[in-house]
């Protein structure tokens, strides 16, 4: 089985990344052959990104996935842009890719109101992704849930090139596990993310007195009746506090909540200390690999395997199109 999964280089690794995808990566190289890419194409959509930033943001990822777990000896590990294939496949991939499909994109009707200035990378990109997936022939592909539509969309993508030019994509399926979608403690109605600002999301590597104040800060509700149905603010608290912390733990302020005897300074508390204790040996190794990692070298010997198999897929793609 082979897995293929991009990740954006946004300058901070958040638990949303973290809970919803990395550590399900770490996860998947006991099972799979894995290829974990940092998308920096992607990330050109975003006006806001400057050449500084980007250059700091996609270094500071890669120490943040090893620091994690995510291993460059088991896994292939590369930048986007490393590999030109992504590139060439996505021109082709764009000539079976319905104009309709990608108007339909929820993502890009949501982030297209957030730009004053609409590129055409933002419609465009499912099929940069389609490219950057179908192009290493993937099997699975890890997605959070608001990229099922995407991956989706892939999955027709491949089926129209092959209907046209012969079997050769398999249409990829994902893989999504717990933790999948983590809200913002700020306002549990939208998905933890960097692009709503600093008060939407908990770095992996932040200070532990602002990850501290966040949790705090959390949204909840007014005030409690035995039995009352959560609020989506407790919820998320619950949800997060699952991922982290022991069944016997959760269990108690689970019941503390249905009699209407939970005090949320004591579950904030709690999932704090068990989020701290997580996070403990990332935060180390992450300081270590700062100063023991050639990131140039890493990058160019991951690009060099992942292009061991783009190369004959993409040459077989020029075949079948007539370009070769």
């Amino acid at each position: 089985m082979r897995v293929f999964s991009g990740i954006q280089p946004t300058g901070v690794l958040h638990l949303g990344n973290y809970f919803g995808a990395v550590r399900r990566w770490v996860e998947l190289q006991e099972q799979a052959q894995c290829l974990y890419c940092v998308v920096d194409y992607h990330a050109l959509t975003n006006e806001a990104t400057g050449p500084d930033e980007l250059r700091d943001a996609w270094r500071g990822l890669i120490l943040d996935l090893m620091a994690c777990g995510i291993d460059p000896e088991r896994s292939i590990v590369f930048r986007q842009s490393d590999v030109p294939e992504h590139t060439e496949l996505c021109w082709i991939l764009g000539c079976v890719t319905s104009f309709g499909d990608l108007a339909r994109m929820t993502q890009f009707k949501e982030k297209s109101k957030e730009q004053v200035f609409i590129n055409a990378s933002l419609f465009y990109y499912p099929v940069l992704q389609a490219a950057d997936i179908l192009l290493y022939l993937a099997d699975r592909v890890p997605v959070g849930e608001d990229q099922v539509q995407h991956l989706e969309l892939s999955r027709r993508i491949a089926r129209r090139f092959n209907s046209r030019f012969g079997e050769l994509f398999p249409e990829p399926e994902a893989v999504v596990g717990q933790g999948a979608r983590v809200m913002s403690f700020a306002d549990p109605s939208r998905k933890m993310s960097k692009s709503a600002g600093p008060e939407h999301y908990i770095g992996v590597n932040e200070p532990e007195e602002d990850i501290l104040r966040k949790v705090k800060a959390g949204v909840t509700d007014p005030g409690l009746t035995p039995g009352q149905e959560m609020s989506p603010g407790v919820a998320n608290l619950f949800s997060i506090l699952e991922l982290v912390a022991p069944p016997d733990i959760v269990s108690q302020f689970r019941e503390q909540h249905s009699e209407g005897g939970l005090l949320y300074r004591d579950l904030k508390q709690a999932l704090f200390q068990q989020l701290m204790e997580e996070l403990a040996p990332v935060r180390r190794r992450r300081a270590e690999l700062e100063s023991s990692v050639d990131l140039d070298e890493l990058m160019m010997a991951g690009a060099h395997r992942a292009r061991e198999i783009a190369e004959p897929v993409l040459a077989e793609v020029r075949t079948r199109v007539g370009l070769a």
